[in-house]
């Protein structure tokens, strides 16, 4: 007959096998898991704001991948930013997540050249090695999914991305339809980033 040889099935020592590979992964997963704490001891999984460039230094040094927005209070696509930052903050406990205001930082804004806000600086081991300059690399529009962002951000492994970074995860993002109210007589060219005062 062509049915399952039972004998096969129960020959003797696969349970010993199973309990390794069971073992393992129970081993695997408490490492897993140590690590989590330890990133959370360090403050990973939040999404807070620092005050000043020496704890940007600071925090560099402790966390082996950052990534900081530059905002300003008045700049509202860094409210746009801060929402996915919350969502990724806490799916990315290998990454610590900040927000310093770029208008109390003049030293570090300065030093990374920072012209436009929001500007979303990446770190890695204690060195920047990437950043996101206003939205145009997020489609230049202000209703990009996280995913989108995510994706950005793991180009340089600042973040362990499971998908395939050779291609964004959306085709084209649609610009919402909006009405625009002309406030006043002169257009602005640059894009709605808002440019920092040198």
């Amino acid at each position: 007959s062509s049915g399952i040889n039972a004998e096969w099935l129960l020959r003797p020592g696969d349970d010993d096998d199973l309990e390794a590979i069971r073992e393992r992964r129970i081993k695997q997963m408490q490492k897993l898991q140590a690590q989590k704490q330890e990133y959370k001891n360090l403050g990973h999984g939040t999404y807070d704001t620092i005050t000043n460039e020496k704890e940007f230094f600071e925090l560099s040094k402790k966390s082996d991948r950052m990534v900081c927005l530059f905002y300003t209070d008045t700049a509202l696509r860094c409210k746009i930013v801060d929402k996915h930052f919350q969502t990724l903050c806490q799916k990315h406990y290998e990454t610590r997540f900040l927000r310093l205001n770029a208008e109390k930082a003049p030293f570090l804004t300065d030093r990374l050249k920072i012209r436009v806000i929001p500007t979303i600086v990446m770190v890695k081991d204690a060195n920047i090695c990437d950043r996101i300059v206003g939205f145009d690399e997020l489609g230049g529009v202000e209703n990009f999914p996280t995913s989108l962002l995510e994706w950005r951000i793991a180009q340089n492994k600042v973040i362990n991305y499971s998908g395939d970074l050779s291609r964004p995860p959306v085709e084209e993002v649609k610009e919402k339809k909006t009405i625009n109210i002309q406030r006043n007589l002169r257009t602005v060219e640059h894009s709605s980033d808002s440019e920092l005062d040198d």
